[in-house]
């Protein structure tokens, strides 16, 4: 009996540990200021080519979202994408959606579901696959979906949400993400520069 508590007792401080270092990873967010981490990794899009930052990355900056399938979050906010992708093509700033669901990557979250995502919805902009979350953990992405815009000098100059309301649109008293785009193209001060991002956690492996 004393064995079997032990056993459990360790299993326990295992499973612990785990997930400690899951958290860890979602805490060590890039701040602002920081430039954008690993623009060489690539990863591959829902047309079948391979993109990284880099090459997404275009003179005024770039929009990276944290996104996924199914997650109710992205539903409520993805009516805004579009807008969002039409905006930043109008100030030269690029975009891409980034899929770090890594444990689901074999059924709501598969490649193949993906590209029907975004056939489905319409997406104008990159969808990209993070095998093993290596880039939301380089980012310290934590939710879908969760908002990282750079500006000019590739330095991270917004991070958070993109509006005060994912339900309805059309009740949204605080744009955020396009107060940040439109100030940080016109040089101005964000303000605010960082909020607390709501949405589904993103699926990582242990």
């Amino acid at each position: 009996m004393q064995m079997f508590k032990k056993a459990i007792g360790a299993a326990l401080m295992s499973l612990t540990l785990m997930l400690s270092a899951l958290n860890t990873q979602a805490q060590e967010k890039v701040n602002v200021g920081d430039m954008i981490p690993m623009m060489s990794y690539k990863m591959m899009d829902v047309s079948g080519e391979k993109f990284n930052l880099r090459e997404l990355n275009q003179d005024q900056g770039l929009l990276v979202i944290f996104s996924c399938n199914t997650c109710p979050f992205v539903i409520q906010w993805e009516d805004r994408y579009n807008e969002l992708k039409d905006m930043c093509a109008a100030n030269d700033i690029g975009m891409v959606l980034v899929n770090s669901n890594e444990a689901k990557r074999s059924g709501d979250d598969s490649f193949e579901k993906m590209q029907a995502k975004a056939e489905k919805e319409g997406y104008k902009m990159h969808y990209v696959v993070d095998e093993n979350h290596q880039l939301a953990d380089a980012f310290g992405a934590a939710t879908t979906p969760h908002i990282f815009l750079f500006n000019t000098d590739a330095k991270l100059a917004y991070r958070g949400l993109i509006d005060d309301n994912g339900k309805d649109k059309s009740a949204v008293t605080q744009p955020y993400l396009k107060n940040a785009i439109s100030a940080m193209v016109a040089g101005e001060k964000i303000n605010p520069e960082v909020t607390k991002s709501i949405g589904c956690s993103i699926k990582r492996t242990l």
